[in-house]
């Protein structure tokens, strides 16, 4: 799919600022950088070429790490100028979510898989990067935080994407509904406060005395 590239390179750039601002925040060096930079950039994709038994796609185009290293030179030199950078993480995150589903929904399309396979590679490549990322920071990862939409918003999409495709949009045009869905949803979650329901727990019911 000729569209493939094109969000591999986007996905790769905004989610190598994320990590290199989460970096930022670990006060990391400039070598630190670059490693969180290029994991949380390659870690969803890598996964979903693994699974899928595809070429590595930053072994078939190495500048990706080139494009990552940079995204992290940047932050590195630029950081504190942002006056929050969690809120800035949270937004870029949102972006490189929106851009990595229809990526990991394009490459399994590509290889000819099912929508179970489909929707699955939507949600690893757009959330495995950032998890990898907030667990070698040891930050709460965001994918993990009570009832927040993140995994969802993946899955939505993948179900965007699919549904567009039903209904018999061109293949540009199901991912970008894709990517849409994605952010909407995530857009909501960050400045609505939209959730899901979480698990609490009660206290064990007391049988009375027996007589």
């Amino acid at each position: 799919m000729w569209l493939l590239p094109f969000l591999d390179y986007a996905s790769v750039a905004v989610f190598a600022l994320t990590g290199a601002l989460v970096a930022s925040r670990a006060q990391l060096d400039v070598v630190g950088f670059i490693f969180i930079a290029s994991l949380t950039a390659t870690g969803g994709g890598t996964l979903r070429d693994v699974m899928l038994d595809r070429d590595l796609f930053w072994i078939v185009d190495p500048m990706m790490l080139g494009v990552a290293a940079l995204a992290a030179l940047v932050v590195f030199f630029t950081a504190h100028l942002l006056e929050s950078r969690y809120r800035a993480i949270l937004w870029l995150d949102a972006c490189a979510l929106a851009v990595a589903v229809p990526a990991g929904v394009a490459a399994a399309t590509a290889s000819g898989m099912g929508w179970p396979v489909i929707l699955i590679m939507g949600m690893v490549t757009g959330c495995m990067g950032g998890l990898m990322r907030d667990v070698v920071c040891n930050e709460v990862p965001l994918v993990l935080k009570q009832g927040e939409l993140y995994v969802t918003c993946a899955f939505a999409g993948g179900v965007a994407a699919l549904g567009a495709e039903w209904f018999g949009l061109a293949g540009g045009l199901a991912l970008l509904a894709c990517a849409g869905v994605t952010f909407t949803l995530r857009a909501g979650s960050l400045l609505f406060g939209w959730r899901l329901p979480v698990y609490r727990p009660r206290p064990p019911r007391t049988l009375p005395p027996k007589r």
